[in-house]
């Protein structure tokens, strides 16, 4: 079953990198910009369009679930390494642009912590008020 859709995740990577290659180019950078967030999306939307035309049998859409649950988290992790490397090496706003949502995003843990909170119950299943 592994094997099944190897071939269309493949394309989508390599399709996707070719995009992300082409736009760097295009905006006048020597790097691939977006090749993998493409190759997803592709692979997304050609698994979608392949299930809804009845096109794939179970053991092909089982395949693809596998190697898109490998593909994800391997080459995105590869990436985020390499956009450090660059980050590290471009200067003060690009450290600055990653700092800056990591700070925010730390900081909203507490707010929506206290959200998410279930409100307390009595016994007769009323909200009343906490002190």
């Amino acid at each position: 079953m592994i094997i099944y859709g190897v071939a269309i995740l493949a394309f989508c990577y390599v399709t996707g990198q070719l995009a992300g290659e082409l736009l760097g180019q295009l905006i006048g950078i020597d790097a691939n910009v977006g090749g993998v967030g493409f190759a997803m999306l592709l692979l997304i939307l050609l698994n979608d369009w392949l299930i809804k035309r009845d096109h794939l049998d179970k053991l092909t859409e089982g395949g693809i679930l596998f190697w898109s649950q490998m593909y994800i988290p391997i080459v995105v992790a590869m990436s985020a390494v390499q956009n450090v490397k660059v980050a590290v090496s471009s200067g003060f706003i690009a450290l600055l642009a990653g700092i800056v949502p990591v700070l925010l995003c730390l900081a909203t843990v507490p707010l929506l912590t206290r959200l998410s909170k279930p409100k307390p119950v009595d016994q007769d299943g009323d909200y009343y008020p906490v002190s």
